[in-house]
């Protein structure tokens, strides 16, 4: 049974925590960077919607982020990156972290995510096939792999193509 974790906002203390995660978790620093420069980026970052689910130290062993972009013309968030450490990947502390960013973008009144990942793990959070809703980007992606989620079963997810924040390089 997964272990419960305590999630929180990052704080400016976590950046280089956060930095160590996404280094551990991914082959390269490609990720590591993209977050950096997301975080410097005011159109994409927006305040409480990184989050941290933190070990009994306090410190960080999982992100998720969200940040801002659009389908077609209506604003959304996009999903990612999203990282465990190696050593606590299996253990909920993504799913967690995930579910902490969700809530938040909830509670902040944003309505639409959309997130380009592994198919078998993100429906268990509410993604479905973006295709299904006459959503895609301008690259090449596996269909599976483009998801999104409305945040507020009142507001449909809107058709369109996907703009990524500039940072994203898309």
């Amino acid at each position: 049974m997964p272990q419960p974790w305590i999630t929180r906002p990052e704080t400016p203390a976590d950046v280089p925590a956060i930095r160590e995660v996404l280094r551990a978790a991914f082959p390269t620093a490609l990720e590591a960077d993209l977050v950096d420069a997301l975080r410097a980026d005011p159109d994409a970052w927006i305040e409480g919607l990184s989050l941290v689910a933190v070990d009994g130290t306090g410190t960080p062993v999982a992100q998720a982020l969200l940040t801002r972009c659009h389908i077609g013309e209506s604003p959304a968030l996009c999903l990612g990156p999203c990282a465990v450490r190696p050593e606590r990947q299996r253990t909920g502390a993504g799913s967690a972290v995930v579910r902490a960013a969700l809530d938040a973008a909830r509670r902040r009144g944003e309505h639409h995510v959309v997130v380009l990942g592994h198919p078998a793990y993100y429906p268990r959070f509410g993604f479905g096939r973006a295709s299904a809703h006459g959503i895609g980007v301008a690259f090449d992606v596996p269909d599976e792999a483009l998801m999104a989620l409305t945040l507020d079963p009142a507001r449909p997810l809107p058709a369109g193509t996907v703009r990524y924040a500039a940072p994203f390089g898309v």
